[in-house]
């Protein structure tokens, strides 16, 4: 038996041999199963989390919801059997029962299923719409589901969209039309279909009814949901009472290409009605949930500062007046990006980011500190869910940079969490890894920056390794003590290198201010910031060798790559993905171009010092290193033209290059022989320049 630790005092015993631990590989990366955010039922008994099987044949991957004792008296058990991924699940009130959006055998659509967690058989569908169906909420009596569904605009019921789809599929020319902004999002070009409330009776004594039909707020040419990365979604729940509907919505999102989308809060009667807002004291608000007592009504607060970022921050409405807003948060120089509301409790757990590790915040509702409750010196939690009961059970997932992510109970009282499941510790227990290492230095600027450091195999501090320096996306983002796919710090590390982490300026996890100081300066900053911290490696851990380096990134990460191409030579080679070298053309092609204004200073056309003097392409000239350029066809965040661009100016300039173009990726490579690929890529070109 082996002792594994999974986090801080909490161990597994595994039946395997550890002695042979050896490096990641991308197999044993890809193909341990991932473990997705968990919902306990509201009684506090269980857990239900979806489970992923992964193949690098997509046809062979698998995905099932498990359930599992929220006290650890039982091993988890698997709750369906369908090949696709169930998404949405939500308990019945009474703890009995589940809803979940699939699309199963015989399904055109994703639909809606209720699944008897306590009977035999499978699960039943309850929906039929041909747009489909998303995001089930269990009125309070449990006699209803609230849905989401895509209909096009003007319909009344299925039959209506049905006729239009046929119309559309019957049109002999192939043509996109728009009359505003936006077109595209993320990987998808827009149509006209928008985003509308459902109710259906759980018994089948009513069909589905569309709350948002013929109503003023759907006819506004603004109006939208909340744009995700997998869809859209109105955040959507019900009022304690059963009688109303609360969601998340825009009416401005046609101005998005000169002004920031504001997402407000709307109520709207469960028998139809005019929706209205629920507030007007200013500010966005989503996310919103009512404590279980029903007196207030939650969400997070977003503030149009004119910055760059700001802070998400968890506020409270009386309910169902909604005149009065209590900032819960206003001294937390944090931004939430979970929470949960303690039943009985008078008590708020919030999810933020705090220098590199996702922890869990405890706050008094009415106004107060927040405190950690549970200390956390390793890895990360997740998302958050808390049951009704007079004293709650909050569950999470916890995963580090060597632990890929599991279920944990949350003991707030005893300051510790438990880990309910153990669906890769085998996986994990065979590689040879280490936990990350972290320094901070202050940089010249006078700031302090935090760094991690993840060591390769077989380490030893006698011997000397190349320097790999990973720079992340966002930028309004940071490092984690997490385990992640696209850029798994152990495998980067794993032929040999040490890979250098550095949450530079304009990162969150450090206040408000420090993510605001990225505006107006984008790339000169951070990058010296990196450099900085590259030197400082050097200089406190004698394995690093400096002079055989490499600077790689994301996103903007990528735009950072092609910086240090433009300002130094100090990196042997470089790695851009989905990186700029234009601001300018970035601007007009992206699927969001407001914020790069906002971040430049003003529009590109008044040629302010951004624009001018922080643009790569300007200093080509320069340009020196080699570089490998990647690219997926189907990003329009930062589209395909940025990287042919980048190429046209290294071949002008007979660089050593090399150019990767995924066909079926977006902005990121998330197909698993694509991603196989693509560190096989990453490998070989460190090897040329940095062995």
């Amino acid at each position: 038996m082996c002792r594994v630790r999974l986090a801080g005092s909490i161990f597994l015993l595994i039946p395997l041999l550890c002695p042979g631990r050896s490096a990641l590989t991308h197999e044993t990366m890809w193909s341990m199963k991932r473990v997705g955010s968990p919902v306990v039922s509201p009684d506090g008994r269980q857990v239900v989390f979806p489970v992923t099987r992964p193949a690098y044949d997509e046809k062979q991957q698998s995905a099932s919801l498990w359930i599992v004792p929220t006290d650890g008296s039982a091993k988890p058990r698997r709750l369906t059997t369908a090949h696709g991924p169930e998404t949405g699940a939500a308990w019945s009130p009474d703890s009995k029962r589940l809803a979940f959006s699939a699309r199963r055998e015989g399904d055109q659509t994703p639909q809606i299923y209720i699944l008897d967690v306590a009977g035999p058989g499978e699960a039943i569908r309850l929906t039929t719409l041909s747009t489909g169906a998303e995001s089930p909420r269990w009125s309070p009596d449990g006699k209803m589901v609230l849905f989401t569904s895509k209909v096009y605009p003007g319909t009344r019921d299925d039959a209506g969209n049905q006729k239009i789809a046929a119309e559309r599929k019957a049109r002999k020319y192939d043509l996109r039309a728009y009359d505003g902004f936006p077109v595209r999002y993320w990987d998808h070009w827009l149509d006209e279909r928008q985003i509308h409330l459902f109710v259906e009776a759980t018994d089948g004594s009513s069909g589905p009814r569309d709350l948002l039909a013929d109503s003023e707020l759907v006819r506004q040419p603004g109006y939208g949901g909340v744009r995700t990365l997998t869809g859209e979604d109105l955040q959507a729940v019900w009022t304690p009472d059963g009688q109303q509907i609360v969601f998340a919505a825009t009416t401005n999102r046609d101005q998005s290409a000169y002004a920031s989308v504001v997402i407000n809060l709307y109520r709207v009667p469960v028998n139809g009605g005019e929706p209205l807002k629920v507030a007007r004291d200013g500010g966005g608000c989503s996310s919103p949930r009512f404590e279980p007592g029903g007196r207030w009504l939650y969400c997070t607060l977003s503030s149009e500062t004119g910055k760059v970022y700001s802070l998400a921050r968890l506020a409270r409405y009386d309910w169902p007046e909604a005149r009065q807003r209590t900032v819960v948060t206003a001294g937390l120089d944090r931004s939430v990006s979970d929470y949960v509301v303690l039943a009985g409790h008078q008590t708020a757990l919030l999810l933020a980011e705090e220098a590199g590790r996702q922890r869990v915040y405890s706050i008094p509702v009415n106004g107060g500190r927040a405190r950690q409750p549970i200390p956390l010196k390793e890895g990360s939690f997740g998302p958050l869910s808390a049951s009704s009961t007079a004293t709650p059970v909050v569950v999470s997932t916890w995963q580090s940079a060597t632990h890929p992510p599991e279920i944990a109970r949350l003991d707030i009282g005893a300051g510790n969490y438990r880990i309910l499941s153990a669906f890769a510790a085998s996986e994990a227990a065979q590689v040879d890894w280490q936990p990350l290492k972290e320094f901070w230095f202050t940089s010249s600027r006078g700031k302090r920056i935090h760094n991690f450091l993840a060591l390769p195999p077989a380490f030893d501090p006698s011997q000397r390794y190349p320097l790999l320096v990973l720079m992340h996306g966002g930028p309004a983002n940071m490092w984690r003590d997490e385990f992640i796919l696209r850029w798994n710090y152990h495998l980067l590390a794993s032929p040999g290198y040490v890979v250098l982490m550095t949450d530079y300026t304009g990162s969150t996890g450090y206040g408000e201010q420090f993510a605001q100081q990225i505006q107006g300066d984008p790339l000169k900053g951070p990058s010296e910031e990196i450099n900085e911290a590259a030197t400082e490696a050097a200089r406190r851990y004698s394995f690093i060798d400096a002079s055989r380096a490499c600077a790689a990134g994301a996103s903007y990460g990528g735009h950072l790559a092609n910086w240090m191409q433009a300002s130094t030579t100090r990196y042997r080679c470089l790695i851009s993905h989905a990186g700029l070298i234009n601001l300018e053309s970035q601007w007009g092609t992206s699927d969001s171009i407001y914020h790069r204004e906002v971040s430049a200073g003003g529009p590109l056309w008044d040629q302010g010092p951004v624009w001018r003097e922080q643009n790569p392409i300007r200093y080509a000239k320069n340009f020196r290193t080699p570089i490998l350029l990647s690219v997926g066809e189907k990003d329009y965040r930062v589209p395909l033209n940025q990287t042919l661009e980048n190429w046209s100016v290294l071949q002008r300039l007979q660089i050593p290059s090399r150019l990767l173009v995924w066909p079926q990726a977006n902005h990121w490579i998330l197909r698993g022989e694509d991603s196989r690929q693509f560190y096989q890529e990453v490998f070989t070109w460190l090897k040329k320049y940095l062995n």
